[in-house]
């Protein structure tokens, strides 16, 4: 079916999915460009927790993309859209994944995980007019990714769905083909290990926090003993 004519126009973005899919199966151009729009940001986070490189996980997605909508005529709809997606996705990922190097099964990682620790959240905060702040938030937020990259990739992909996306465990648990109880205790580990590596991380650097040094020291020295000059009959920084 052809796309629609200008006096046809259609509202793209109001359509509820189920309309949605059924233009696009139909043909409709516009109908592929509004589901890409409204699925990109989890897909493309589900990829880069797999592939954990922005420019790879972008290759999935176009891939993963491509391979679904030319068979989307024989979408049914048992699951949602994204859920069908998201599903395309971790297997085009995850079969980069396995061509580029061999991975430790989760079920190992699991088995010698420590029972306990701490859950850490990380609440959304919004975007300020501060640059400083910004800044700050920029940094602390590629500490998260940081430790998120390190978690195996099971662990990271059930983190990006549970505490990015804010998927429910039922929708996180069919995306990924495991068990709630499965979702459950992996969301705790993951959280559990991101915990430890910020942990490591900024015990690490401490010892360097609110530094003091360079010309912050040497001004405030400059300004003390200038102060201190007439006291001591000092004269032109002599001592």
């Amino acid at each position: 079916m052809a796309n629609p004519r200008p006096s046809e126009r259609i509202d793209y973005d109001s359509l509820a999915e189920a309309e949605l899919v059924a233009l696009a199966q139909a043909g409709h151009r516009d109908g592929f460009r509004v589901i890409m729009t409204r699925c990109n940001q989890r897909l493309f986070r589900v990829a880069r927790a797999i592939v954990r490189d922005d420019g790879e996980a972008e290759d999935v997605l176009q891939e993963a993309y491509a391979r679904a909508f030319a068979k989307f005529a024989g979408f049914r709809g048992e699951a949602g859209v994204l859920t069908w997606l998201t599903r395309i996705v971790i297997n085009e990922a995850r079969g980069r994944l396995r061509k580029r190097r061999p991975t430790v099964g989760v079920e190992q990682l699991e088995a010698v995980q420590a029972a306990g620790g701490e859950v850490i959240m990380f609440p959304t905060t919004p975007a300020s007019q501060n640059p400083e702040a910004d800044l700050a938030r920029a940094q602390i937020r590629r500490l998260i990714e940081k430790a998120v990259d390190d978690l195996p990739e099971g662990f990271r992909t059930v983190f990006i769905l549970r505490d990015v996306d804010d998927c429910s465990i039922e929708e996180t648990a069919q995306a990924l083909g495991i068990k709630p109880e499965t979702v459950k205790t992996r969301l705790h580990r993951a959280r559990r290990l991101i915990r430890g590596s910020l942990d490591d991380t900024l015990s690490s650097t401490m010892a360097e926090a609110f530094p003091f040094l360079g010309a912050r020291c040497q001004r405030i020295t400059d300004s003390v003993l200038a102060r201190l000059a007439p006291a001591y009959g000092w004269e032109n920084g002599g001592s």
